[in-house]
């Protein structure tokens, strides 16, 4: 370990737009953020070849330059952004104790969590292919299927999360398959009756995925096999789109913070505070729902505007920056 303990005024964890939004307010209220980008500096956002649906860009840009614009948005106003990801927390006492890479010991005034949650798939090495070619594999239909209108998709799914993503492309696409390893859903009875009642979605029970078909660079289709027969069919697609849940990045915080019973960070209601002072979270770690980078953004400035009160609550000498808010 260290020897050498930094002292910090806010930590922020997590380099998605929420973790850059949050060191940008912070940075602008003097409170000299320090930015650890985590495993994948950048967040989910990086594999994400187009992003359409951020304000500010009309003519839309990828996933990668748009953290990129982020970062130096963020350092330009001071942000220290570093490489390296936090592995141990100690949250037990009014210091907030971080440990990066297993050897750095940070002491954090504050303390923003921003590590996101990674999307489930399936483990196809021919899924893993087209994800990474971002020629085709999806993990979210509110942002990638607009791409896909007037297509044929295949989704992959059974829950609540899957039907409506289901029924939210087919508002776009031609047809939409609906592949459900079961011989039923797990989805709510609403949800499964609002899927069963769009006459362009096919369900396809007992069935999985066996392999996404392309060219090399684009998804043209997917194999499929039925379970109880063990027949093998072909499915034209251009899109292939996952929706088996998502995983928050949130493991090495369970033992000081709330989580739910699937791992997202519990914050009270209308803030972005924990249930630990002084420790705030925004976007993916907490947000199950939108799962939206302009709501991450906006959870980002909450988790700095909350941090910096909590400060001047603190410190009398710290007073709220007027700037921030403008």
């Amino acid at each position: 370990m260290s020897e050498i303990i930094e002292r910090v005024k806010c930590l922020i964890i997590g380099s998605g737009p929420a973790g850059y939004t949050a060191a940008i307010y912070a940075a602008r209220a003097n409170m000299f953020p320090v930015l650890y980008q985590g495993t994948q500096p950048g967040g989910q956002l990086t594999t994400t070849n187009e992003v359409e649906n951020f304000p500010g860009y009309p003519d839309g840009i990828t996933g990668p330059e748009m953290m990129i614009e982020l970062q130096k948005q963020a350092e330009r106003f001071g942000t220290d952004v570093r490489d390296g990801w936090v592995t141990k927390v100690d949250f037990s006492g009014e210091t907030h104790k971080v440990w990066v890479n297993e050897t750095k010991e940070i002491h954090c005034d504050t303390v923003i969590i921003s590590t996101g949650a990674s999307a489930k798939y399936l483990g196809l090495e021919s899924e893993q292919k087209y994800l990474k070619l971002g020629g085709g594999v999806s993990a979210c239909a509110v942002c990638d299927g607009f791409f896909y209108r007037n297509q044929e998709v295949v989704i992959v799914g059974a829950g609540d999360s899957a039907c409506e993503e289901a029924h939210y492309l087919s508002k776009l696409c031609k047809k939409v398959t609906m592949l459900v390893r079961r011989d039923e859903f797990r989805a709510s009875q609403i949800m499964q009756t609002r899927v069963k009642n769009t006459a362009n979605i096919e369900i396809l029970y007992n069935t999985e995925t066996d392999e996404v078909l392309g060219d090399g660079q684009v998804v043209t289709g997917v194999r499929a096999k039925n379970k109880a027969t063990g027949e093998l069919i072909e499915i034209p697609a251009t899109g292939f789109f996952v929706a088996i849940g998502h995983k928050p990045n949130t493991d090495i915080f369970k033992d000081y913070l709330k989580l739910d019973k699937t791992g997202y960070i519990i914050n009270v209601p209308g803030t972005a505070k924990t249930n630990v002072e002084g420790v705030f979270v925004s976007g993916d770690a907490a947000d199950h729902v939108y799962r939206q980078a302009v709501t991450a953004a906006g959870t980002g400035c909450m988790a700095a505007l909350d941090a910096e009160r909590y400060l001047a609550a603190k410190d009398s000498t710290f007073e709220v920056n007027s700037s921030t808010y403008n």
